[in-house]
């Protein structure tokens, strides 16, 4: 039997099994190693076998792996004090915490709903948010989610969700309805339909909307959160205080976390019974999330991430390559356009340069591993600590499988 018998079909996945990373680095079984262009899609944040991450890791599980939400852990608040403290900023009071993006994001969405309901009464139930969205998979975060392909096949959906185009301040304004609607969910940066981040007058706008409106203001910062832009949060960079954020993916740096963070408006909207989460707050997750935001959250650290990000956009530029339509991103979120599909791009970089290949001679070779974000465009999120020399070899395979 293989893995392929085993496993429901729901990844397109690439012919190639990893053993074991260290840094940028990935290695395969038969000892070929990778650089990392993907952070596990922007969770690895500090990349692979991180020494402070991996001893709290280890130290935490042989105190305390687990106790029920019924009671605390010494680790668990450390972890919520400390991340509410790196978020004040964005003006956040309090924190849930979850497993994963959906998780927070469906959180988001309840506590939207109860404090217009409990404030307006029924009826004001309505989410807003943008086409090209992403937002989970759960049937609610893809009720929330503005991307037709995702809702094939799984309806009906959850009730109440609308979708307006981004960057149109007009149809945003109409469809911020007072009467009808809770909340409004937005991405800073756009990650699965293509890295776009949100243009500033219409954060501005939706800003003043929803404050106007008594709507709450809500940032998916799953992808984009964790510094993962330059900033913190994403939203930092728009000067704008949400009324809520959830935060996901690199938050641990590769074990499972998902965050709901509330602003004064919605700090104390959840009671007791309101919601839950078995695993949220894990102890051994919590000491992961520490080392995280001691190593992130720093403005030399948050500064070199902008450095990188910066010289991977101006040397893919530099290249004025007939095959790159564009490059942009923000921080290391980065797009790069084709010309054509980019999966072929993409398995090349992995099976072309001998990925999967047991000949020592194609071993030699290093592959890259990237994303795509859309159809032809390639996305890299590598871990923050990746080097220069790093970023050229990758950069240099890529202009290599261009041709």
């Amino acid at each position: 039997m293989t893995n392929r018998d085993v496993f429901m079909n729901t990844y397109h996945r690439l012919p190639v099994t990893f053993v074991r990373g260290e840094g940028a680095w990935l290695w395969d079984v038969h000892g070929k190693k990778y650089l990392d262009f993907t952070a596990g899609i922007a969770v690895n944040c500090l990349g692979h076998g991180h020494p402070a991450l991996v001893k709290a890791v280890a130290d935490q599980s042989a105190r305390l792996c687990h106790v029920s939400n019924y009671f605390q852990s010494d680790v668990t608040a450390a972890f919520a004090e400390k991340l509410v403290a790196a978020c004040a900023p964005s003006g956040m009071r309090t924190v849930f915490l979850a497993n994963s993006g959906a998780e927070a994001n469906e959180g988001a969405c309840k506590i939207a709903r109860k404090y217009s309901l409990k404030k307006y009464g029924p009826g004001r139930h309505r989410i807003v948010t943008l086409k090209g969205s992403f937002h989970g998979r759960t049937v609610t975060t893809l009720s929330a989610t503005g991307q037709e392909k995702f809702h094939q096949d799984f309806g009906p959906f959850t009730e109440g969700f609308i979708f307006v185009p981004p960057g149109d301040i007009d149809a945003l304004d109409r469809a911020l309805d007072a009467e009808t609607t809770a909340g409004f969910l937005v991405e800073a940066v756009q990650g699965e339909s293509g890295v776009i981040p949100q243009d500033p007058a219409y954060i501005e706008a939706a800003a003043r909307f929803c404050a106007g409106r008594d709507i709450l203001f809500m940032f998916d910062e799953v992808q984009c959160g964790i510094g993962r832009t330059g900033t913190f949060l994403g939203c930092e960079a728009y000067g704008v205080k949400p009324d809520i954020v959830t935060l996901a993916k690199g938050l641990a740096g590769g074990i499972p976390v998902g965050a709901v963070l509330a602003g004064e408006k919605a700090a104390s909207v959840f009671q007791t019974g309101d919601h839950g989460s078995t695993f949220g707050g894990n102890p051994v997750t919590a000491a992961a999330a520490l080392v995280v935001l001691e190593t992130v959250n720093t403005p030399a650290f948050l500064s070199e991430i902008v450095r990188k990000g910066d010289k991977i956009q101006k040397a893919v530029r530099s290249w004025k390559h007939p095959r790159i339509r564009e490059v942009r991103g923000r921080g290391l979120m980065i797009a790069v356009d084709l010309d054509a599909e980019a999966w072929p791009v993409i398995e090349a970089a992995v099976t072309g340069a001998g990925g999967g290949n047991r000949n020592a001679a194609d071993r030699s070779n290093p592959g890259l591993l990237m994303l795509s974000a859309g159809p032809m465009t390639l996305r890299f999120l590598p871990p923050y600590i990746i080097s220069d020399e790093e970023i050229d070899q990758g950069l240099g395979i890529l202009k290599g499988l261009l041709g």
